[in-house]
């Protein structure tokens, strides 16, 4: 059950990685010279390794990946939400 919802918050992570990446905000456009490599792949790309990181330390038994993921999520998401809304 763990793995389902680390998968699902990694999906919601990717989806507000992209529309920050997509916001045209002047931070992300300072930060393009390291995650604007590769296209912008970069970023997503730590994305992905965080989120496999996570999970696969869940799956060896180690549950309390589960909070620390949940935290980084819930930080992505205030992040986001101040970045898109215009208060940062």
């Amino acid at each position: 059950m763990a793995i389902i919802m680390l998968f699902a918050l990694g999906v919601a992570n990717f989806a507000m990685h992209k529309a920050v990446m997509e916001s045209g905000h002047p931070m992300v456009a300072r930060t393009t010279v390291w995650f604007g490599l590769m296209g912008g792949k970069l970023g997503l790309a730590v994305e992905f390794i965080v989120l496999l990181g996570a999970m696969l330390m869940v799956d060896a038994g180690m549950t309390g990946w589960t909070w620390a993921y949940i935290v980084y999520s819930l930080l992505n998401g205030l992040s986001a939400w101040l970045i898109l809304s215009g208060r940062v």
